[in-house]
């Protein structure tokens, strides 16, 4: 019965395929818009279905992987590991500990502006 029909997009594949000869760089959303603009209603999916079925996909650009990473490498110069995990003493004072610690705080000026500030905690425990 769906056989004999006649295809209901015809009219927006050739449209499709004259804006893609123009734009050879025009993804799924672009393509809508330039389709709205030039007087179709259709929806981004539609456009998707047909873009998947003409065989017209984008190859001309990829998405990088814009994921954020801090790792900036061995900065500065390591010290010598001289307690080896012995963390126990009978003497005071032979092993002191540390630990840096960073709070950001605000405050107002006398602008009335609000500024981020910084506080920053050294805590030193001995290990006796």
């Amino acid at each position: 019965k769906r056989l004999d029909r006649k295809n209901p997009d015809q009219e927006i594949e050739a449209e499709m395929l004259k804006v893609r000869e123009k734009h050879k760089d025009y993804g799924c959303l672009r393509m809508t818009n330039e389709l709205r603009n030039r007087g179709f209603s259709i929806n981004k999916k539609k456009v998707q279905r047909l873009i998947k079925k003409l065989g017209i996909k984008v190859t001309t650009y990829t998405r990088k992987s814009r994921r954020y990473n801090s790792y900036r490498g061995q900065v500065g110069a390591v010290a010598k590991n001289r307690i080896h995990r012995r963390f126990y003493t009978s003497i005071c004072h032979q092993k002191i500990t540390t630990d840096t610690t960073e709070f950001k705080y605000h405050e107002v000026d006398d602008k009335g502006i609000i500024r981020q500030k910084k506080l920053y905690l050294d805590p030193f425990m001995d290990m006796f």
